[in-house]
This record gives C-alpha cells, structure tokens and sequence, in this order.
C-alpha cells in the first residue's frame, strides 16, 4: 500500500492542541509562521511518501546483511539516506549555530511521524543521531561541539547509544565495559575502551561516512553500579585536528541480530578494544554518565512514543483501504439467506467499524499526546519566564513515561487490530500488515521496557515530588472538564462529565498509591503498569475532547473541511464511550490487584 502523510491531521493537533502559534512568539522561534510550518510539513510529507515508504516492504524482506565485519543496508536505503542529508532533515530542531534551523522541536517530531510511520527501519537512523546531537549539546565541551556537532546536526555523521551488555540490560549499573586514561601527543587526554555491548541501533552501516559511538563505560577505580559509569565519545573514524578522517578506532561490528521486525535496521554487537583500546573523550565528568545519557534517552523516550504513534497510523491507513476494498457477506440488516449476492465492502459491517474507530481514536489521542509533549519540550528549553520554565519542565518530566509506554502500547494495539481487519489475508506476508505488527512489537521493548517506564513514572514523577506536577495537570484537565460539561452543543458537555469522572478516579488511586508506596513499595510497584495505562488513558480522553471543543470552535467560523471536522467529534465521542470506560478497570487493578500478583511463591510459578 501507498502511506499518505495525515498532513492535515498534523496541522489541527500542531495548531489547536500543541499551540503552535505560542510557541512562535518565544524567543527563536519567530520564523515558524503558519506558512512555513505547512511547507515543511508537506515537504517532509513527500519525503515520506515518494522515497521512504517504497522502501519499506523491500527493505523488510531484503533486511540488512553483514559479511566480513561490513554491513550493507538493502537497496534504496543509501540513496534515501542522502536525499535525507541533501534536504537538511536532520539539522531541523538545532541551533543555527551549529548549522541547525532552529525550529521547534515539535515541528521535527511532527515531521518524524512521517517518516517513521513510512519506514520504520530507516527511521532509528535518524533517531539515534538526533538523540546524540542533543547530548553533546547539552553535556560537551566546547571543543567537542566543535568537532562534532556540526556533521551530526547535518546528518553527515550519525550517532548511536551504547548501554546494553549480555549481562547488563536494564540493570545497565552492571555493566563491564572498562575505560583506562590515557594521554599522549597524538590523541590529547582520552580514554582506551573495552568492552562489548549489544542491540546498538544503526551502530554499523553504510549510509553515512562516520559513526560516533556514545558508550557508557567504568573507569577503573569508580563506585559499583550506577554511580560508577561514565560516558565517552568513541568515534568509528578518529577525527583529525583539521575535521577530516583519520584512521579507523579499534572497534569492530561483530554481528547483527536477526530479529523479529524491523529488520531493514541493523542492530549490531559491537566489540570495543580488540588491540591497543578504542579512543574515546569522556563527557563532562568521571562517574555522571548515567545522568548525561538521560538527556539521550528521554529524547529518544519520546521519539519511540512517537513511533508508537507512527506504525498505529500506517497500520490504520492499511487497514481503512482494505476495508474499503474488501468485499464480503451481505449487510447484517438485509440477511436473508445464504447466498453471496448483494455482498458488500467489509468497512459496512459494525464489527468492522468499530475496529477501525479504536485504531483511529487510539492513534489520534496518541499523537496528540506525543505532541502535547514534544511542545512542553520547547517550553522548558526557551521559555524566558523562569517559573514557567519550570513547569514546562516538570511536564516534560511526567509525560516522557507516559508518551512512551501508553503510545507503544496503543502502537502494538492498533498493529494487531489492523491484523485482524484483513482476517487470514493479514496473517500472510505479503499484504504488509504483518510487517506492521511485527515492527511494532519492538517499541514497549527498547529504550526502557514499558514496565520500567511504569516504575519511573510511580516513583520518579509521582511520588518523589509529592504528587505537584501530576496534580498541576490534573487541576489543568478538571478545569477543561468544567469548561466542557458546561458548553450548550450536548456532545461537548457530554465529555465534560465522562472526563470529569475519569478524572476522579485518577485522582483516587493517585492518592491510593501514595499511600501504598509509604507503607510497601512492592505492593505499589505491583500497580504501576496499571497506573501508567490509566494516566495514558485519561489524557487521552481530555486531549480528544479539547480536540473536539476546537474542531466546534472551528465549525462555527467556517474554518477548515466540515468533514474533518465533524469526525473531530465523533472520534472524541467513541473514545469516551468505548475506550474510557476501561479506565475505572485499570484503577481497580492498581487499588486490588497487588495481593494476587505477589502472593504465589517462585516455585508455583
């Protein structure tokens, strides 16, 4: 199938829910008018449909091959990737200074659903390299911006996370990679690492001339665990004093995974110090690495909800055509008899129907929330007010968990419902929905299990600041809920009141797990995927229905397509009445589930 970027779509939730057009009167971002906004929308839309997603199914069946320590990307993946560079893609949300173009960072995430949702596996390219520039940024020095920064920012270079070893997984605190200090003439002050790590994303590849390694490593003498790690700059070609190449590090590619999806992506095992010792140059200080690579992964946190959000759209798109397509059976109200005749297309069953709206309102409440986030982002990077400054960043700080895990969740969901939609068809390879799905069930995975973002989100952003900014946007969402249920067009007050009940029931076991945590943290942890599902399923439901207050506003003034608008409603309307009500089920779950899922002892498992 074809993908047809949701420009539209974008715009409203750019526009209407993301607020745009505030975030154009910050200090910066005065170039991102309504006009320029929409033609790089629609230029990376193009980018999406025309070169990247006719690639897609290609590169899944080819997938990337590795012979001799050289890892050759399938055909076409090249050639876009320099398309990618040329059109100056990557630099979008950086400083100028550095060669970006300064844009917000919700514009770049909004163009990133695009080309993740077209190809997926070329997308963690990108992804990664993004996530690194914003590291170095904010943690280099200034030399290492000077070296770096710039052919990161343009795509020249990309970049890779190193964290994950056999033993070291998410206990990334255990793990072995040794760093030794060093210094001579030739490499200044650096570092000599060794060690192996795994499941690096893009960390061999053909498409770029450099790759610039971030690995987390101990250096001999520092504290167990955690505390211990520090973080080095090992880069595949050592770079010269004048910007050029110079000779190859002592790295290697020892492999790539053969995976489940996403299999155009190739996901190395690397091997660090075979001989004398990679070079590397620490970032910022011995024993901070941990808290460094942070800021790399919670911008790769939130690109990953965003590929959540992206596979539940090309999935969607799939599923639509196919129901449209596919014709079967009669309508239910004029069955008759046996006979095929007076069959219809399977999008007039109510079954299907129905199908099709979760995926629809589960993929929208989800990108609305990425975006919502990605904008508190801009917020709390340049926002002049220092007290807004602070709320923006402890918004930042209690969506990030929630836009991963409940988008990745809601990404695997709607993959699997369109699965279903195309029945025995979707089983089979060669119609692309499997693909889907199958690329999809990485996403609750990587960068943080789903469970471990459950953890953050209960005991990070709940519980360690009392509850402030989790009760901030509640207060926000119960004043919207008020505002709603008090409008006179019946369907908006009728959201008001669904989501004024959701909304206490949130607050509720809020403060159930509070008290649960001070009396056994087993017990609360035991209800924080739960909780997490909750949270993600509430905000849902309010940014739906803000959606809905907006598309009326819009409406009214003759501004915008009536059908776009009008299914704004409708979307909301069947998230309240179908998807919502789940919400008091994952309460009960957290406020009584804890006893039966910690009662069994090991063996009886």
């Amino acid at each position: 199938m074809t993908y047809q970027p949701p420009l539209t779509e974008l715009q409203f939730v750019l526009q209407d829910l993301a607020g745009m057009g505030e975030l154009a009167q910050l200090p910066g971002f005065e170039e991102a008018t309504p006009d320029l906004v929409g033609a790089v929308l629609e230029e990376a839309g193009k980018l999406a449909g025309e070169v990247l997603a006719p690639i897609n199914w290609s590169g899944d069946r080819a997938g990337s091959v590795y012979e001799n320590g050289v890892v050759r990307t399938p055909e076409g993946f090249r050639e876009a990737y320099s398309q990618f560079v040329e059109g100056g893609w990557n630099s979008l949300p950086f400083p100028p200074d550095y060669g970006g173009q300064g844009m917000p960072w919700l514009l770049a995430t909004a163009a990133h659903e695009m080309w993740q949702a077209a190809n997926l596996s070329f997308g963690l390219c990108p992804l990664l390299t993004i996530g690194a520039v914003d590291l170095l940024h904010t943690h280099g020095t200034d030399a290492q911006k000077e070296t770096y920064l710039a052919r990161l920012i343009s795509g020249e270079w990309t970049g890779t996370m190193n964290l994950t070893e056999p033993q070291a997984g998410s206990d990334v605190g255990a793990l072995k990679t040794k760093a030794e200090r060093h210094s001579d003439a030739e490499h200044g002050d650096h570092y000599r690492i060794k060690g192996q790590k795994i499941f690096i994303t893009w960390g061999e590849h053909d498409c770029a001339e450099n790759i610039v390694h971030m690995v987390l490593a101990r250096v001999q003498g520092a504290p167990a665990g955690s505390k211990g790690i520090s973080l080095f700059i090992v880069p595949k070609f050592q770079v010269n004093a004048d910007g050029g190449l110079g000779p190859r590090n002592d790295l290697r590619c020892v492999s790539i995974e053969h995976k489940l999806g996403i299999i155009a992506s190739p996901t190395a095992v690397m091997s660090y110090g075979d001989n004398e010792g990679a070079v590397g140059y620490l970032v910022g200080e011995e024993n901070r690495g941990m808290e460094y690579m942070f800021t790399m992964m919670n911008n790769a946190r939130l690109m990953v909800g965003l590929q959540g959000v992206a596979i539940a759209e090309r999935a969607y798109q799939q599923a639509r055509a196919f129901a449209g397509d596919r014709v079967q059976s009669k309508p239910i109200a004029a069955r008759v008899g046996t006979s095929g005749d007076g069959a219809v297309p399977i999008i007039q069953h109510p079954d299907v129907r129905r199908m099709l709206m979760t995926m629809k309102a589960k993929t929208e409440a989800a990108r609305a929330l990425t975006l919502v986030t990605a904008a508190a982002l801009d917020r709390s990077r340049t926002e002049p007010d220092p007290a807004k400054k602070a709320a923006a960043q402890a918004r930042v700080d209690l969506l990030i968990p929630i836009t991963k895990a409940w988008s990745t969740d809601v990404g695997c969901d709607v993959a699997s419902i369109g699965v279903q939609i195309h029945g025995g068809m979707g089983f089979i390879e060669e119609t692309g929905a499997a693909q889907h799905y199958r690329d999809a069930r990485i996403l609750p995975i990587y960068e943080g299990t789903n469970g471990i973002q459950a953890l953050d989100l209960l005991f990070r952003k709940i519980l360690r600041d009392r509850g402030q900014a989790s009760q901030a946007l509640v207060e926000e969402m119960a004043a919207d809920a008020v505002r709603l249920a008090a409008a006179q067009d019946d369907s908006l007050a009728s959201l008001g009141k669904d989501l004024t009940g959701a909304l206490k029931v949130l607050g509720d076991t809020t403060q159930h797990l509070a008290g649960q945590a001070a009396e056994d943290l087993n017990h609360a942890a035991a209800g924080a995927t739960p909780y997490l599902a909750l949270a993600g399923t509430v905000i849902g439901a309010w940014l739906l229905a803000r959606g809905a207050e907006a598309a009326q506003s819009r409406l009214a003034s003759g501004d915008g397509d009536p059908a776009f608008l009008k299914a704004k409603t409708t979307t909301a309307r069947f998230y309240a009445a179908n998807i919502l009500p789940q919400a008091p089920a994952h309460a009960t779950a957290v406020t009584t589930g804890a006893d039966s899922v910690l009662e069994l002892a090991e063996a009886d498992f």
